[in-house]
């Protein structure tokens, strides 16, 4: 097995665990439905734009496209804002600017995989993937520290690092030129990423269910 795809295996590993916290919410009842359905909603749509604009910035990565490239980035960076933001609300502005810096740093392993993959840099491929699994480890950190009844350890870890290990497929498909496969691998990571939005939807509900009233 090549040193790649070790690290890749790596970054699908799941370690689930169960720990105390200080932030979960003091208001009783169960959260209406179509609240968090619509909370939900809005994540799907932004983890789906999350996607779709990478998907693009490493197309334009293969194009060798400068300036499109730094267009890209502007819009993944904003698109990473804004699901940020979405957690102000319940979590405050510094711990939303915390998971800005969480997004900003897993589309920065991302693209750093991209610009090694296609300068057939190995080395540096592996550095990417050792950040990515770093990455994926603070993600980890940061949600099971807030919200830790309801997203237990290994939970947010486990997908962070399937989702990255997604975004390293699809590059390695658009480097061999497998367009074939690349819609395949596409469906997969637009479910996968609607499973991140609803696990975190749901975890946020079930904290502050008066919230969702």
């Amino acid at each position: 097995m090549s040193k790649i795809h070790r690290c890749m295996a790596v970054l699908v590993l799941v370690f689930v665990g169960l720990v105390g916290g200080d932030y979960e919410s003091r208001a009783a009842g169960d959260p209406n439905p179509l609240r968090v359905a619509e909370m939900q909603k809005t994540l799907r749509d932004l983890w789906l734009g999350h996607i779709f604009m990478i998907q693009h910035a490493v197309l334009y990565n293969v194009k060798y496209d400068l300036a499109e490239q730094n267009a890209a980035d502007k819009q993944v960076l904003a698109n990473a804002k804004q699901i940020a933001n979405t957690f102000v609300p319940f979590y405050g502005a510094a711990r939303s600017e915390k998971l800005f810096t969480l997004l900003a740093a897993h589309y920065a392993s991302v693209k750093e995989y991209s610009e090694a993959t296609m300068a057939e840099n190995t080395l540096k491929q592996d550095a990417a993937l050792v950040h990515m699994a770093s990455n994926a480890e603070d993600f980890e950190a940061f949600f099971n520290g807030v919200n830790p009844h309801h997203l237990p350890k290994g939970t947010i870890q486990g997908l962070i690092a399937a989702h990255s290990a997604h975004h390293v497929l699809q590059i390695n498909q658009y480097k061999k030129k497998e367009y074939a496969q690349l819609e395949e691998t596409w469906s997969v990571m637009r479910q996968h990423v609607y499973v991140i939005a609803d696990t975190l939807a749901t975890a946020v509900a079930k904290q502050f269910p008066g919230r969702f009233s």
